[in-house]
């Protein structure tokens, strides 16, 4: 009897507490679906002052304060504002996907959980501090009108054709209207391609060389720039062979369509910095230091260097096997580690002590867009008046002579137009980068002393972050000239709101081989904002010192620039 008591009461607690507990869940999920409704009610009205949701299109005004000293006609200048809307600056999510799925895609994928690519995208999504820059006024300046003189190369019309052609070619044109260029090539794994004056006929490529003019290499806002990019990181590597002169090793890639670009190798660890006992014409180029000298470049408003991009390569079926270079196919072998390596046939550094390997077969390379051949568009080199002496025991005249700019000034084709200050935006870019070997540089023959500077061979730049090397900006403390232009877009960037660094670190992190790891460490990313700072100190300064530092060239920018104004 005692038994059936107990037995019974402690049902009764048992049922007690399953009821209290069941009452309990209740109120819990009413309680939870009453804060998810309120959270996802939006508010009706915007101006509302009452919602407790922050509004996401709330405006950031910057703006920057220009010195009298930088303009004799005004006392200030200041930088229109841009608004930070987090809708008209949000990363297309498109350009952050890595593009090149081949036989290494499983590698990428393990080595970006590694890094935590995810994180990075986190910190990049929603508002991009690189739209916003290249939405700015001072990067969408109306460009001078072009003439016919103006393109480096254009396309030969019938009319024009009839003029300078035989008789033949008149009949030929007589016949077909829409001239086309059909190959005749028989080789093996060429496209057949049928080229009319229809630009959409046109590989990238071919878009790139016709897009070249007096003023720039290319047009950062054309379509085009990024279906170049895109193709020299998937497009079919058809051949390999070994580019003549030089000083390291580098390699002439050609793809289906005719296309070609120019190949340097990864040798040394991205992070590894150039050693403080070596010399600056004695270190390694770097794969990186090409990729993120072209995002510099662009950054700074110049458009002066080839696009260039990261790609991961096989060395054995993207080199070794479809090579008609003998003499680089002979320095090809199997390392004690099972990786296949290869040094090649040059002055320096191709030896089997120094040579290039793949991971066993995986090798990260930058790949340049080439330039037009020098039969259709001539280029001449240009010794700099700033070139170091590349001796281990001698000084260069400049390094010696504080007034040496005044020499340079006296001599053609210094003397006049713009090729001062080309000199000093050549001296910024390689300052930023810690590049010291800029000996030469180039312009095309067809525009003579009146067009940019191409900016080439930056292999030798980002090698060491924790060092600044003042003697690159010698020019710009001896000549005290630089452009309007350049020295606002440099104050731009100085802005939280602008940063370089982070704008340079989202800018590299749209290249194909930030899946694998980071082009530039954070070290050098900090480096361009304290180099930065210096470029800036240095203009201050000059300003103290002279009255005719800055050289206007926003006045009457929309119209063509005069080719013989004087300095």
């Amino acid at each position: 009897m005692i038994r059936q008591k107990l037995a019974r009461s402690t049902r009764s607690i048992y049922l007690g507490l399953a009821c209290l507990s069941l009452a309990l869940h209740l109120l819990l999920a009413f309680f939870c679906l009453s804060v998810l409704q309120t959270v996802c009610v939006l508010p009706t009205s915007s101006s509302s002052s009452s919602s407790s949701i922050p509004r996401t299109d709330t405006q950031h005004s910057q703006s920057i304060s220009h010195s009298s000293s930088f303009s004799a006609a005004s006392s200030s200048h200041k930088l229109p504002t841009i608004p930070q809307n987090e809708e008209h600056h949000k990363l297309n999510a498109n350009n952050l996907r890595h593009k090149e799925k081949d036989s290494f895609s499983n590698v990428t994928e393990k080595k970006q959980k590694q890094i935590g690519v995810g994180e990075l995208i986190q910190k990049v999504k929603g508002w991009s501090k690189l739209e916003a820059l290249f939405k700015h006024p001072l990067y969408n300046l109306p460009s001078p009108e072009l003439q016919d003189d103006d393109w480096l190369l254009r396309l030969k019309t019938n009319e024009h054709a009839r003029d300078i052609g035989s008789e033949e070619e008149e009949r030929e044109e007589t016949s077909d209207d829409d001239s086309h260029w059909q190959s005749a090539s028989e080789e093996e794994d060429y496209d057949k391609v049928d080229w009319t004056n229809d630009v959409d006929t046109h590989p990238p490529w071919l878009r790139f060389h016709l897009g070249i003019s007096r003023w720039e290499l290319y047009n950062r806002k054309d379509p085009n720039l990024a279906q170049l990019t895109h193709y020299l990181a998937t497009q079919r590597i058809l051949g390999a062979v070994q580019k003549t002169g030089g000083t390291q090793l580098k390699l002439l890639i050609s793809f289906p369509n005719y296309g070609q670009a120019l190949l340097k190798p990864m040798r040394q660890s991205r992070d590894a910095e150039t050693d403080v006992n070596l010399f600056y014409f004695s270190d390694f180029e770097r794969h990186n230091a090409e990729i993120s000298a072209f995002h510099l470049d662009r950054l700074l408003g110049f458009n002066r260097i080839p696009p260039v991009v990261g790609r991961l390569i096989n060395v054995i079926s993207d080199i070794r096997e479809i090579t008609t270079d003998k003499r680089l196919s002979r320095t090809f072998f199997t390392s004690p580690a099972g990786n296949v390596c290869f040094y090649g046939r040059c002055e320096y550094y191709c030896s089997s002590e120094q040579p290039v390997c793949g991971q066993p077969h995986a090798l990260e390379v930058s790949l340049a867009a080439m330039l037009p051949d020098f039969t259709l568009a001539p280029r001449r080199s240009w010794r700099s008046p700033w070139r170091r002496s590349y001796s281990r025991t001698k000084l260069a005249k400049w390094e010696n002579d504080p007034a040496y700019c005044d020499t340079v000034k006296q001599k053609s084709p210094y003397n006049y137009g713009t090729r001062l200050v080309d000199l000093m935006d050549m001296a910024v870019l390689d300052f930023l980068m810690s590049n010291m070997d800029r000996h030469h540089y180039e312009t095309f023959e067809k525009f003579g002393n009146e067009t940019f500077l191409l900016h080439l061979d930056n292999g030798r730049a980002f090698g060491r972050h924790s060092r600044d090397e003042p003697s690159i900006l010698v020019p710009l403390q001896q000549c005290c000239r630089i452009r309007r232009s350049t020295v606002l877009r440099l104050t731009l960037l100085s802005l939280p709101g602008f940063r370089l660094s982070d704008v340079m670190r989202e800018s590299l992190f749209q290249d194909p081989l930030a899946g694998v790891a980071p082009l530039l460490s954070e070290p050098h990313l900090s480096a361009l904002d304290r180099r930065l700072a210096t470029v800036l100190q240095v203009v201050q300064t000059c300003q103290e010192h002279h009255t005719d530092v800055i050289y206007n060239d926003l006045e009457g920018y929309d119209q063509q620039p005069d080719r013989g104004q004087e300095q």
